[in-house]
Formats: structure tokens, C-alpha cells, sequence
């Protein structure tokens, strides 16, 4: 199958903040590679996971800016975010939680992550066997 590359979305006005904590073209993807993994990257930050430890996704937004834009933990449900961009995401949710330090108790239950094309990264996730739904607004 190979690796296959999903950049995240980078729009105006966020670009030059985002910029700012080093998310820009490049440095911020989700990987889900031909050994098994998913890896996002969002600048400095990353998160990696084997891929059948995604159990589900969501196909989620539009977003708020204020809840959507730059990384975002969630106390509610140990979640995390890479938000680059108000248009939507995909919600990879995590059968055994992932060791992070981005979240209270160091272990996120699941990862958003507003890519560019949602829709190509769920037919992904749907040729490896995952499962998941849209839930789009809008």
C-alpha cells in the first residue's frame, strides 16, 4: 500500500500564527506508513501510534476558530487536537490510549486533525479495515 501522506490545511488568517509555533507546509501531516503507523506531526509536535490501534474515526466540523485553531487538549474526553483550519477533520479515536505529555494524565483517548482532505483520509482509514462515520455539520 505504501505510505500515504494527508497535510494538514493551512488557511488565512491562521497561517501566520500557526507559523509562529513552527506549523506550516511540511511539518505538519498525518502519515500513515507501510509498516503500520499512523504519525502526526504538527511542528514541533507529533504523535504516533500503530495503525490498528485507531479504532474509529469521525469526520467532524466545521469548527469555531476559537475551539479549532493550534493544538488543543480536551479535559472532557483526553482528547487532543492539531487544528490548523476551521473547514473540518478527522477524529482518530484510539483503542489503547497514547502516551502523550499534551494531555491531563499523559494518555490521549483520541487525536483530531483538521487535514486537508478529509475525505481522502477516511477512505484510508476505510481500506485498512477502520471503521468510522461522517458527522459533518453545515
Amino acid at each position: 500500500m505504501g505510505t500515504h501522506r494527508f497535510p494538514l490545511r493551512m488557511t488565512r488568517p491562521w497561517r501566520w500564527l500557526l507559523r509562529v509555533i513552527g506549523v506550516r507546509r511540511g511539518a505538519s501531516q498525518v502519515d500513515l506508513t507501510d509498516d503500520g503507523r499512523l504519525v502526526a506531526t504538527f511542528g514541533r509536535l507529533s504523535v504516533e501510534t500503530r495503525l490498528d490501534n485507531v479504532g474509529s474515526y469521525l469526520v467532524t466540523g466545521p469548527y469555531r476558530w476559537w475551539k479549532a485553531i493550534g493544538p488543543r487538549g480536551s479535559l472532557a474526553d483526553r482528547g487532543f487536537t492539531f487544528g490548523s483550519s476551521t473547514h473540518g477533520g478527522v477524529c482518530l479515536r484510539f483503542v489503547e490510549p497514547v502516551s502523550s505529555g499534551y494531555v491531563p494524565g499523559g494518555r490521549m483517548e483520541s487525536l483530531t486533525v483538521t487535514v486537508d482532505d478529509p475525505d481522502r483520509l477516511a477512505r484510508a482509514l476505510d481500506e485498512r479495515a477502520i471503521e468510522g462515520r461522517d458527522e459533518r455539520r453545515g
